[in-house]
């Protein structure tokens, strides 16, 4: 695919949240070490002056930046700024965005706007002449289910080709997750151990030890399965499970991704515990009888020959113990017991730590001193480092401006991302509480039982001591 480089960069709904605290900091990231190099408009409909903007980006800068603003540097990304007052209705308000971009002929045009009037405004792009040459930034979600989301990409697709389209899934632009993909294709020794034969279970726990912060109206539309699962989780359950790429680009990192989706399992009502923290329904926004889960559980199964009969176990929620993301890949045990221990020893593990650091070790035995040969599990830390530098959001503002789209989801992602999650959005599962500082309710462990248990996030890692099949 041939991938256009931006010359300017259009925010819809630039006076907003999303705005406000992430692509202003992220911008002005990117102006900082001298990687933005394009003129910015702003569009939106609130009533503001040019100097109204620049002050709304130093605020959104000076809260939510990585620290203190450089006069100098704030100055040369200020005067990049344009700011055009629109109804996104209007048609009118897009010929003056046609004007506001001047000679520019590859806009990049950035959504940060609801995805229910994403047709609209691609349409309006059309009609108003800013559309040719240009390319599209789509938040997630996209979509409620398969069918909403088959329509969001069909409004996108009837503007913009696939191949001119960004869906920010801010997950994928994380250190974190890029140092997992290198760690599995830059060594040698995981390659023959990473299947059915060596591995056990998987596990991924992302645990928040907050609610939902203010955000109850628009947290109770999604739940955990939509707003986590169906992206952030899967994503990474693509990328710890998809063979080696065909090549470094990026449409073969994505075909691998895919060809994982499409192997998985659609959802039974069985796989899935769902549940909702005690306090949850006196949230502001929330609807006092809301069904709607803070935690999930999920047991996911992939029908292929690497992963045949390895259970991948996901465990999403809110108001949790702490706030870490882990992966625990869990290996069977050697063949024989040699030594008088090892029928009950801890079995070798392979552990990735997300946040609040990216930790990549690897749990395995080693003999105790003296005379006995019995050993004790010990973990090797093969890679440690402090949070990322630079944001998830100004590493992939900076990769769709320059056309680089392996970190954004192509549609068959996410489609058969939402063929997966679909089943169980359509049943009426049961809905546990669960006291908030907790691991969630406790049916979650019948998803684990015959392979594993869980494992709680920065804890020492302990392999429950069950018979392998």
């Amino acid at each position: 695919m041939s991938r256009q480089k931006a010359d300017a960069l259009v925010i819809f709904g630039v006076t907003g949240d999303l705005a406000h605290r992430k692509i202003f900091p992220s911008l002005y990231a990117m102006e900082q070490r001298g990687a933005l190099q394009v003129p910015i408009v702003g569009i939106a409909r609130q009533d503001m002056t040019l100097d109204d903007l620049i002050s709304r980006a130093r605020n959104g800068i000076e809260r939510f930046g990585d620290g203190d603003i450089d006069e100098m540097v704030f100055k040369r990304f200020a005067d990049r700024l344009k700011y055009v007052l629109g109804d996104y209705a209007d048609i009118e308000s897009f010929k003056k965005l046609r004007v506001a971009l001047g000679d520019a002929k590859h806009p990049l045009h950035y959504l940060a706007v609801p995805p229910s009037i994403f047709g609209m405004v691609t349409a309006n792009l059309a009609a108003g002449g800013c559309a040719d040459g240009a390319s599209v930034v789509v938040e997630k979600p996209f979509g409620r289910d398969l069918e909403s989301s088959m329509q969001l990409n069909a409004d996108l697709h009837a503007v913009f080709p696939e191949d001119r389209v960004y869906r920010i899934d801010h997950y994928l632009g994380k250190e974190a997750l890029l140092n997992l993909t290198y760690f599995r294709f830059g060594n040698r020794f995981l390659e023959p151990i990473w299947n059915h034969e060596h591995v056990r279970s998987v596990q991924i726990t992302m645990a928040e030890d907050f609610g939902v912060e203010g955000r109850g109206a628009f947290y109770d539309e999604a739940g955990a399965i939509r707003d986590v699962v169906q992206n952030h989780m899967l994503q990474m359950i693509s990328l710890l499970a998809m063979d080696p790429p065909a090549s470094p680009d990026d449409e073969s990192l994505r075909d691998a991704k895919v060809r994982v989706l499409r192997s998985m399992r659609p959802l039974a009502s069985e796989d899935v515990v769902r549940g909702q923290y005690r306090g949850y329904l006196k949230e502001a926004g929330v609807h006092p009888d809301s069904r709607t889960e803070t935690y999930a559980a999920v047991r996911f199964h992939i029908d292929s020959w690497r992963w045949a009969g390895v259970p991948f176990l996901v465990r999403v929620g809110k108001e949790m113990p702490v706030t870490a993301t882990e992966v625990l890949v869990d290996l069977r045990r050697p063949p024989q017991a040699l030594f008088d221990d090892s029928a009950h020893c801890d079995r070798n593990y392979f552990r990735f730590q997300f946040k609040p650091f990216t930790t990549i070790s690897i749990g395995a035995r080693a003999k105790k001193p003296g005379d006995a040969m019995v050993g004790e599990q010990i973990e090797m830390i093969a890679l440690h480092q402090e949070p990322d530098e630079m944001s998830a959001y100004e590493r992939l503002i900076e990769d769709a401006m320059l056309g680089q789209a392996g970190l954004f989801a192509r549609v068959d992602e996410v489609e058969s991302a939402w063929r997966i999650i679909d089943p169980v959005l359509k049943v009426n599962t049961h809905l546990y509480d669960y006291q908030p500082s907790t691991w969630g309710p406790l049916e979650a462990r019948q998803l684990a039982v015959g392979h594993t248990a869980w494992h709680d996030p920065l804890s020492p890692v302990k392999i429950a001591h069950t018979v392998e099949p």
